[in-house]
């Protein structure tokens, strides 16, 4: 058995304990952009028995499995995901809900999960979601969190779809947040906000017809113009 490429053997694990900040979003977009990378398929793992946004699109190759047992993990369960993770000779994405936020990142900090992986050769990316408005300082804990309680490399998706991820002026690179953890952080990813009226309605046509980037930019559902404000977007991430 040949070993895997570097991005072959990579596995990203998306987490957020605040809900609606776009994970799943940030999860289909990771695969989207993995499967433009390689010639493997990318297999992500949807535990959230709750939202199955994922399923939705059926050019990804999605599997289900619920790994809680009420509001604990369930460890026979998660035996099983990184089995499948294992299995797998390609890039793998898991989208993880935001209710198994805590029981997920502490069952990973005790079992050393993210080690196992890595001791078999996969390449473990942790990534999250910081949004703009209200809600930033609560996915600022959650980000908080899992510099502390994990040791793999994280990349940060800053969604402004409720604003600007800044405080004072200032983006999140920019802070000292960033700067007291730089070395854990991997990348971030920006998920901009386009203006609705130019972007908005062609997105709302893609996601709603099911559609990844690749499959719209090839669909004669849409013209030259929409074509061309969805490669701006998806160049974009």
């Amino acid at each position: 058995m040949h070993p895997l490429k570097p991005i072959d053997s990579s596995v990203h694990i998306v987490v957020q304990g605040k809900g609606g900040c776009g994970k799943s979003t940030a999860a289909n977009h990771n695969a989207q952009a993995l499967q433009a990378l390689t010639d493997a398929q990318v297999m992500c793992i949807n535990t959230d028995p709750v939202n199955n946004s994922l399923e939705r699109f059926p050019a990804l190759y999605v599997r289900d499995l619920d790994i809680m047992n009420r509001d604990q993990i369930d460890p026979r369960r998660f035996d099983t995901m990184i089995d499948w993770t294992l299995e797998h000779p390609g890039p793998v994405v898991i989208d993880n809900g935001a209710t198994s936020f805590i029981p997920v990142t502490s069952y990973m900090a005790e079992t050393g999960a993210i080690e196992a992986l890595e001791e078999e050769g996969r390449n473990v990316f942790i990534h999250t979601i910081l949004v703009g408005g209200q809600a930033m300082d609560d996915t600022l804990d959650g980000l908080d969190a899992l510099i502390n309680n994990t040791a793999a490399p994280i990349i940060v998706w800053e969604n402004e779809f409720f604003g600007p991820v800044e405080r004072n002026g200032k983006r999140f690179a920019e802070s000292q947040f960033y700067r007291d953890h730089r070395d854990r952080f991997a990348g971030i990813v920006t998920l901009r906000q386009h203006r609705a009226a130019m972007f908005g309605t062609d997105y709302a046509l893609m996601t709603g017809a099911g559609l990844t980037y690749a499959e719209a930019l090839n669909s004669d559902q849409f013209g030259k113009m929409p074509r061309r404000r969805l490669q701006a977007a998806w160049e974009d991430i």
